[in-house]
Formats: structure tokens, C-alpha cells, sequence
């Protein structure tokens, strides 16, 4: 994004430094900004961020805080218009993701075990195998987990989970496919009560989001097990249907924290930035590969460096 940003606004390879800051660059006396300055730019900015999968409502609020930044405002002599426009663009950015880290690590380390996490999101996503990486991390840590293999609905879910449990030395509770989801998460939480086990990692079945019958099993699972947090893992590559997803699961069920997925695949990163904001939720994890160590923390400044692709190598 960062390279279609500097053919656009015109910057040189010379750019500013990371460390300057908006106070920096607008200064008491150089090029006044005006109107026209920020239309014909913030124009061109509208269709970069659209084209890096940002949702409008949220591109709108970028550009309004931009201009509210920068217009009528001076730029220092030593740089240029399009210097400001570009740091009043991060910082923008920046606002947008404030609040938008969880430490999902000190959360479990601090509250009461077994802690219990349950997981939701539509088939696809990746969040049978986000269950499966959080597992391997919460052993590095030191945690015995426990699986509960609630997604009934489909054979091949229970097989799933049941596979990674075994390469990852984790215990799965699950029952006959077609079973009661509600039933597995509660004899889950019984077993690590009982074996004095720390977490329980809940799996739920994905059917579609718009499904009554999908809702009813989730909102069952969580009034029997009552989980201490409840994660959304959306795709990043599903743009405005997982915001959407986010936004239902979040009303009818209630959401925590966020992972995102595919994250590795998705070259501009705008899904962040757009369920960030539009559920108001924070983001725990990213997924960056298929591999069980494949999962970081989400960095608002990481998220910042991918979207203007300023990614250190």
C-alpha cells in the first residue's frame, strides 16, 4: 500500500523520517494547506485504502481526521505538503487501532483455573487450527490444556481437533457426531475441574452465521460453561462478510477479542483496521501460516508498518 501511497502523493525516496511526528512537520511558517491541497489527495487516499480492503465507514473516518489535522495548517519549510499528509494518515490509522491490543497471555496467567475460552466463527476460517496453535503456546508457557470438540455437526470437526490434540499431547473430550454441543464443553470442564487442568479451549460448529439453530447451540455452550472469554476468529480475506459475521456472532452471542487469520495471505491488512473499528473489539492474534507457531500478537504498530508496507525483513 505504502508504494501506490508514494506514486500517488508523489513522495521521493527521500521520505520522512519514522520518528517525526505531526508537531514536526507542521510548523509556524512554509505552505499554507489548503481546501484543494487535501480534496485532490484525500480523494486519491479514499480509493488506497478502499483497494487495501478498509471499509468506507471507516476510510471516512480517516480522512476527516486527516483533514481536521492538517487543514489551514502551515508546513514547516523542510517538508512538504504531502509529508504532512502522510503522517496526519498514520496517525489516523493509529487512532483507529488505540485500545485495539489484548494480552490474551496475562489474562490466562492471572485469572482463576481452569480458565474456559470459547471459540466462534464460520466454517473456513482457520479456527479449529487457532485452537490448536494457542494450545502449543499455552504449553510453552507452562498450561496443560484441554480440548472440548463442541462442534458436533460435523464428523470431520471432531476427527480435526482430535488429530491435533493427539500430535500436541492435549486431552480432547468429545462425543458421537451429533451430539450435544453444550454436553461436550460441560464434561470438558468437569474433566479439567476434576484432573486440575488450567484452560479448556471450546470449539463450536461454523455453519453460517445467519443460522437460528447454530445460535441456540452457541448460546447454550455458553450458558452452561460460562467461558471466561469468547473469541471471534474471522478470515482477513473475507472483507466485509467478516465484519459482518463479527457483528452477528458479537449480538447474539457476545464476543471478547478477535484472532484474524490467512493474515499472511492478505497483502494489505484493511480487515484488521475494518473489524477493529467496527465492532470495537480488540484483536488478540494474527495467523500468519499453517504451522502450530504460526500465530503472533497483535501489534498496532506492526498492523501500521504492513498496511504502508514499511515491513522490516
Amino acid at each position: 500500500m505504502f508504494d501506490s501511497l508514494k506514486k500517488i502523493l508523489g513522495l521521493s525516496k527521500k521520505d520522512i523520517e519514522p520518528s517525526a511526528k505531526v508537531e514536526e512537520v507542521v510548523g509556524d511558517s512554509g505552505k499554507k494547506i489548503s481546501e484543494k491541497d487535501l480534496d485532490d489527495l484525500l480523494w486519491e487516499l479514499e480509493l488506497v485504502l478502499l483497494e487495501a480492503d478498509v471499509a468506507l465507514p471507516i476510510v471516512e473516518e480517516i480522512k476527516a481526521s486527516v483533514r481536521a489535522d492538517l487543514l489551514g495548517k502551515r508546513v514547516d519549510r523542510s517538508y512538504r505538503v504531502e509529508d504532512a499528509i502522510e503522517m496526519a494518515l498514520k496517525n489516523a490509522v493509529r487512532t483507529v487501532l488505540k485500545g485495539s491490543e489484548f494480552d490474551f497471555d496475562s489474562f490466562i496467567a492471572a485469572h482463576e483455573k481452569p480458565v474456559i475460552v470459547m471459540f466462534l466463527g464460520i466454517n473456513g476460517t482457520g479456527k479449529t487450527t487457532a485452537i490448536a496453535k494457542l494450545t502449543k503456546r499455552l504449553q510453552g508457557q507452562g498450561f496443560s490444556v484441554v480440548l472440548s470438540a463442541s462442534d458436533t455437526f460435523r464428523a470431520g470437526a471432531i476427527e480435526q481437533i482430535t488429530i491435533h490434540g493427539d500430535r500436541l499431547g492435549s486431552k480432547v473430550i468429545k462425543h458421537q457426531a451429533g451430539g450435544d454441543p453444550a454436553a461436550v464443553a460441560y464434561d470438558a470442564l468437569e474433566h479439567a475441574k476434576a484432573r486440575k487442568r488450567d484452560v479448556v479451549l471450546v470449539d463450536t460448529a461454523g455453519r453460517m452465521q445467519t443460522n437460528a439453530n447454530l445460535m441456540d447451540e452457541m448460546k447454550k455452550i455458553k450458558r452452561v460453561v460460562k467461558p471466561h472469554l469468547t473469541v471471534f476468529v474471522g478470515d482477513s480475506l473475507a472483507g466485509n462478510d467478516a465484519i459482518e459475521q463479527a457483528r452477528t456472532f458479537d449480538k447474539e452471542i457476545g464476543i471478547d477479542v478477535v484472532i484474524l487469520t490467512k493474515i499472511d495471505t492478505d497483502a494489505k491488512g484493511g480487515a484488521a483496521l475494518s473489524i477493529a473499528h467496527s465492532i470495537k473489539k480488540p484483536i488478540a492474534f494474527l495467523s500468519t501460516g499453517q504451522g502450530y507457531d504460526d500465530i503472533i500478537k497483535f501489534d498496532s504498530q506492526w498492523m501500521i508498518d504492513r498496511l504502508f508496507n514499511e515491513k522490516k525483513e
